[in-house]
């Protein structure tokens, strides 16, 4: 179940796709792009970190297109829906994709599944989802994109809970969303401590409120996967520093919580060169 990094690339006939995830890496495509035109080739290029900036490819390709390339970046990846009606304003799906539900029926099941908001679906097609899964025999080993805490009810969590074989993954993003995240971890506070991989953004509120959201998420026994926050359409993987926040603090607060440090030291004990 690996995936291509954030970049995949392929030819059908005499036209050369590549598909980007990350804006960051949009100078990278530019470059594959020219190599395939002076190649011979004509270029297609999509992705959501097209999404962006499309006009960086205007001179030397095609731009998006109805081209499926999910399966190219992983090959266990697959996905039923698209769309998100929550609207975060740090993430790219709304924008790119809508604030409804645009249903796929006929996605194919495999291992990954990465729709973007699982829990809000309606609760007939998540039902339709999971019984696709179990009339092909395909193990649910990855629930990408985790569920929305304010969606995430009991009735979720059983529906899911007779396919899910991997992680239960949620995220905490901003403190405002204590009490959703709370009660959404008492939901499935019997699953093992390792199986509750919780999203915790940093950087985008002061430090204090930060390092407090990935200790309650410990505290309510699951393990926090911390992400700083990085420009929607930055083209370099830098993150912003805002309030009390440097760069060096950003990172230090990630590999402490990412490394399973927080196990054994405290973050005001840890030491970057141990």
């Amino acid at each position: 179940m690996s995936w291509s990094g954030g970049i995949t690339e392929w030819i059908e006939e005499n036209t050369a796709f590549i598909s980007v995830v990350f804006s960051w890496k949009l100078q990278q495509v530019y470059q594959r792009a020219i190599w395939y035109r002076e190649a011979g080739f004509n270029v297609r290029v999509g992705g959501p970190g097209l999404f962006a900036k499309p006009s960086y490819f205007a001179d030397v390709a095609e731009i998006g297109g109805h081209v499926d390339a999910l399966v190219r970046h992983n090959p266990d990846a697959t996905i039923a829906s698209r769309g998100c009606p929550v609207g975060c304003y740090f993430c790219v799906v709304p924008k790119m994709e809508g604030k409804e539900f645009t249903l796929l029926p006929e996605f194919t099941p495999r291992p990954i599944l990465c729709d973007n908001n699982l829990s809000a679906l309606p609760a007939d097609y998540q039902d339709y989802i999971i019984e696709k899964y179990q009339k092909y025999g395909v193990s649910l080993l990855d629930i990408n994109s985790g569920f929305e805490p304010r969606t995430f009810t009991d009735e979720v969590y059983r529906r899911w809970k007779k396919i899910n074989r991997g992680a239960w993954r949620l995220a905490f993003d901003e403190e405002k969303e204590a009490d959703e995240v709370y009660k959404a971890m008492q939901i499935i506070k019997d699953e093992p401590s390792y199986s509750k991989r919780i999203y915790v953004l940093i950087g985008n509120e002061p430090f204090e409120i930060c390092l407090h959201r990935i200790l309650r998420v410990i505290e309510w026994g699951g393990e926090p996967h911390v992400q700083p926050m990085i420009p929607m359409y930055s083209l370099e993987k830098k993150p912003i520093v805002r309030f009390d926040w440097t760069v060096q603090k950003l990172r230090d607060l990630s590999r402490w919580s990412n490394r399973w440090i927080w196990r054994t030291v405290p973050f005001s004990e840890y030491n970057r060169n141990a």
